[in-house]
């Protein structure tokens, strides 16, 4: 045990210090209890502050957090820290932030040069996309697998990050003028072609054009209706040139069996997912109806608490299975509910350990309040004021039936 008076002191009029290198800091006042209490209360704290630089610790050496973010945090808890109302190690702390704005601003510096680096390979592989676009507006006279390429082009295009945007504005200009040049070109040779077949082959691609844009949808059901009517579409259109037949018909089957294809592959693999989840349900079901209430009903209750995050983790089910899970679920949930209400009854409001426990986890709730308060993060703030309404409501409703 930690013996908080090494560092703080309660005077005997409830006034609290934290010692420090300059000398004791008035961090507060305590009447509620014993010096002890107080000292306890700041220690309690000042272990906040410490999970706080523990969380940004372990954010940046893992690399989960931007190391600037990472940076402006210490800064702020190392600023804060000088009038932090605590009691504890400040200087210790203090020392350990200062070593983790050191640790930050060298990983900051280091994401810098990456993002440089990763900028300047972005604008070397979207310059060479665009020289090859202009090459193909200017040159090529394969129709379709220029126009392939192109669209290749763009997709790979939609990959590439980190470009300032003022000089991604001016290649997507230089790509947009050359993609439409050879749009206007391969235009100008169709329209050479006989009237007719020229009419049904222009049609045709209209069609596969649409379809192709269809193809990476993940709109299932109105895509799936506007490529049966695509379908039907081609078979009413003319017939144009034997080879251009062909070769629109090709695509237009390939685009359309792509996004069937995928559909399938996706419904598969949700049905895998689905059958998955049940699985793990029907597990975590099976130990929730396995508890013995009657000889541990808080402890019954620990582990529903625990099986109600996994319960929630383990996603959807098939539809034909939800029902009776869900019915099965809310009878265990049940039986451990009126088996703690029987242990409510048969102890005292003081000596309930579930009161103790709603206690604690007020008192917690009001932690996070106040670090969020600290934190000036608004959302954290609101958050936290409902998470504290709820459990005091809870609170009081179990103090009013003891």
């Amino acid at each position: 045990m930690i013996d908080w008076t090494t560092f703080g002191r309660v005077d005997a009029d409830g006034t609290v210090y934290v010692k420090t290198a300059e000398g004791d800091r008035v961090v507060g006042s305590w009447q509620a209890g014993t010096p002890e209490e107080g000292l306890a209360h700041f220690a309690r704290r000042f272990a906040d502050l410490v999970t706080e630089v523990d969380l940004v610790e372990a954010r940046l050496k893992s690399g989960a957090a931007d190391a600037s973010h990472s940076l402006s945090s210490v800064k702020r808890l190392r600023q804060q820290l000088d009038e932090a109302h605590v009691v504890g190690d400040i200087e210790g702390l203090a020392g350990r932030l200062d070593r983790l704005a050191a640790l930050a601003d060298e990983k900051a510096g280091e994401a810098r040069v990456a993002r440089e680096q990763a900028r300047t390979e972005a604008l070397a592989r979207k310059t060479a996309l665009v020289e090859e676009a202009e090459k193909i507006a200017a040159e090529s006279t394969g129709w379709k697998s220029a126009g392939d390429r192109l669209k290749e082009i763009l997709d790979e295009w939609k990959t590439i990050r980190g470009v300032d945007k003022k000089t991604d504005g001016e290649l997507w200009k230089r790509f947009a003028t050359a993609r439409d040049g050879f749009t206007r070109r391969r235009g100008a040779h169709f329209a050479t072609l006989d009237g007719q077949r020229k009419q049904a082959q222009t049609a045709k691609e209209e069609l596969v054009k649409e379809a192709e844009s269809l193809s990476e949808s993940s709109e299932w059901a109105p895509t799936a209706n506007r490529l049966k009517e695509l379908m039907a579409e081609w078979k009413a259109a003319p017939r144009a040139a034997k080879e251009a037949e062909q070769r629109l018909w090709e695509r237009f089957r390939a685009a359309q069996d792509a996004f069937f294809t995928r559909r399938s592959e996706v419904f598969s693999a949700r049905d895998a997912e689905y059958k998955g989840n049940l699985d793990k349900k029907q597990a975590i079901l099976a130990e929730v109806e396995a508890l013995d209430v009657d000889a541990d009903p808080r402890g019954a209750q620990n582990k529903l608490r625990d099986a109600q995050a996994a319960w929630h983790d383990a996603g959807r089910v098939p539809r034909e299975s939800a029902a009776s899970l869900d019915r099965r679920w809310r009878a265990a949930e049940e039986r451990i509910r009126v088996a703690m209400d029987s242990a409510w009854r048969k102890t005292t409001p003081q000596d309930n350990p579930l009161l103790q426990q709603m206690r604690e986890q007020v008192a917690e709730a009001e932690s996070r309040l106040e670090r969020a308060r600290n934190a000036g993060d608004q959302r954290r703030i609101k958050e936290a004021e409902q998470a504290l309404n709820s459990k005091k409501q809870f609170l009081a409703l179990a103090e009013q039936a003891n």
